[in-house]
């Protein structure tokens, strides 16, 4: 039994960022979290390649994630733990996650329940329009969405809870 264990403290699951050979390239899982205490999360469809979301995580959300296999946030409007698809059923079933180099950066990869969707909007990713590039002389510029129509009605799914989009 280490002395952590020993004294009823839960040692921490992450690495001690000792070196910058072992942050870079060592085995040892040690992430950089920002001031904040959140760490940047890119979530991909885990067959099609396809960006669903940006998120973050802060320690909390990182160990759920890879204690339950589902994807874990940290919800900066609710200021709360979040734990994808609780409310709308459209949980993210983790199949691989990945560290960027520097361990600054996680990346999803994830298989979605239910409709497949993870934008509370309603759209299969959050990413569903495009900046297009042909104007450079517009003010403001203009979106086109690339995703024509919602895969979920999210006044059904969500009824009246309030967005967490903030202005």
């Amino acid at each position: 039994m280490s002395a952590a264990e020993s004294s009823g403290v839960t040692p921490s699951p992450f690495g001690a960022r000792l070196s910058i050979a072992e942050v870079e390239e060592g085995r040892i899982l040690a992430p950089k979290f920002d001031g904040d205490g959140l760490i940047p999360v890119v979530t991909t469809d885990a067959a099609s390649g396809e960006v669903l979301m940006m998120g973050v995580m802060n320690a909390e959300a990182l160990l759920e994630t890879i204690r339950t296999g589902q994807a874990h946030y940290w919800s900066r409007s609710r200021k709360c733990l979040w734990r994808k698809g609780a409310t709308s059923g459209l949980i993210q079933n983790v199949i691989e996650v990945r560290i960027d180099d520097d361990q600054d950066a996680v990346w999803l990869r994830v298989k979605v329940a239910g409709a497949g969707a993870s934008c509370h909007v309603g759209y299969r990713s959050c990413f569903f329009r495009t900046v297009p590039m042909d104007q450079a002389e517009d003010r403001p510029f203009r979106l086109v969405h690339v995703e024509t129509s919602k895969v979920f009605d999210p006044l059904l799914v969500y009824g009246d809870e309030p967005t967490p989009t903030q202005l």
